[in-house]
């Protein structure tokens, strides 16, 4: 991989700053089910979150293999991007599409860290992932936009100062498409908060801050409608790549953590007079792992070099999100076995990060649907769903 695509230097400074935040950091805020506001602060404040913006919008004005490489590392060293991913992927909705009011607002905040951009309003309870059946709809008002709705598995509203939202401005029924008539709006949640929005935690299995949020005659400016009127699902697909190369480029980063730790407990454990890492039964596992991890780094790196060349990398980018959530959901379960009964001591931190790669099989998007769309896409087979 050449030097422009693999930022050295930008891994060594991201190694450098999470060897702050040891296990103990995180096993802390597991057990609370905690926000990391120190780590995503420091991210912030050193500019790694900034990465994707312009510089003229206070940004480093680097491309999407910088921001991989940042949240690659993250996870290389066993500390957890989820709090921090949304934040590059979301806003390239707004430096994509919104106005350049909204971008020299918005933009600067964001780079600064003065203000948060975690929260990405689409799934739904009703319709998952079939978003063009979302029933959050948005009416117009004279200079503002009522919305009235719900959304679910909205990760870190919270802890975000703006959401990027997407609801539904046209009835479907009036719609030639089903994707048609669905609009983005960008909500400031401070001042929506308690005015119409309300949101509530949902504990799960990983610490994710995720919620459930609610609309209920939400008032927003009508200048915060980004681009064009039902133009939304187009808007949101256009930022998809970017999220699968980002979330395939952490469960790499995972999937290296996991493996060097089996490889290295399966070094220095002696059962029987010799290292456990000895034993086939514990060698190939390991090495299987690990070449599984290499061919979904390929793939992230090939969705990467077409992304950044201007093309559309829409198959390389869901390959890249499937092959390396099930490499590191391997190793996870590879690393917990070689671990033995030690896999499951929360000291070890490997059960955390078993939990948190079981996310990636099912979010932002599942294997099947990936496979479906590969199928119909691709392969030019019948649509399935």
């Amino acid at each position: 991989m050449n030097d422009a695509i693999d930022h050295g230097e930008i891994r060594d400074a991201v190694r450098k700053l999470c060897s702050r935040f040891d296990g103990e950091y995180w096993r802390a805020l597991d057990r609370e089910m905690a926000y990391p506001t120190e780590f995503v602060a420091e991210l912030t404040h050193s500019g790694f979150l900034g990465v994707l913006i312009p510089e003229e919008y206070g940004g480093s004005g680097l491309g999407l293999s910088a921001a991989a490489a940042i949240m690659e590392e993250i996870q290389r060293s066993g500390c957890n991007g989820g709090a921090c991913h949304a934040q590059m992927y979301v806003m390239g909705t707004i430096l994509r599409h919104g106005s350049e009011e909204q971008k020299s607002h918005w933009l600067p905040q964001v780079a600064e860290g003065k203000i948060r951009l975690q929260a990405f309003g689409v799934t739904e309870p009703t319709s998952g992932t079939d978003t063009a059946a979302l029933r959050t709809v948005a009416r117009r008002d004279g200079d503002h936009w009522v919305i009235d709705g719900q959304k679910i598995w909205t990760s870190r509203a919270e802890h975000s100062d703006l959401m990027v939202l997407l609801a539904r401005t046209t009835p479907i029924e009036q719609c030639a498409k089903r994707t048609d008539g669905l609009s983005v709006f960008l909500v400031d949640m401070r001042a929506a908060l308690g005015n119409g929005l309300s949101i509530r935690p949902i504990r799960t299995m990983m610490n994710h801050a995720t919620t459930e949020v609610f609309f209920d005659k939400l008032r927003v400016p009508a200048g915060n409608l980004v681009g064009e009127e039902g133009k939304g699902f187009r808007y949101i697909l256009s930022g998809m790549n970017a999220e699968r190369i980002l979330i395939a480029s952490e469960c790499v980063g995972d999937a290296k953590w996991l493996i060097e730790k089996a490889r290295n407990y399966a070094c220095e454990r002696t059962v029987f007079g010799r290292a456990i890492g000895a034993n086939q039964g514990i060698q190939f596992p390991i090495a299987r792992a690990y070449a599984n991890m290499r061919a979904a780094e390929l793939m992230v790196r090939e969705a990467l070099r077409r992304y950044e060349a201007g093309e559309n990398p829409g198959a390389e980018a869901n390959m890249a999100k499937m092959l390396a959530a099930d490499a590191s959901n391997e190793a996870a379960n590879v690393c917990i076995q070689t671990h033995g009964g030690f896999g499951f001591a929360e000291e070890y931190d490997v059960e955390r990060k078993f939990r948190e790669t079981r996310l990636y099989q099912v979010a932002p998007i599942s294997t099947n649907l990936i496979l479906s769309f590969l199928a119909e896409h691709v392969l030019a087979m019948p649509r399935s769903y």
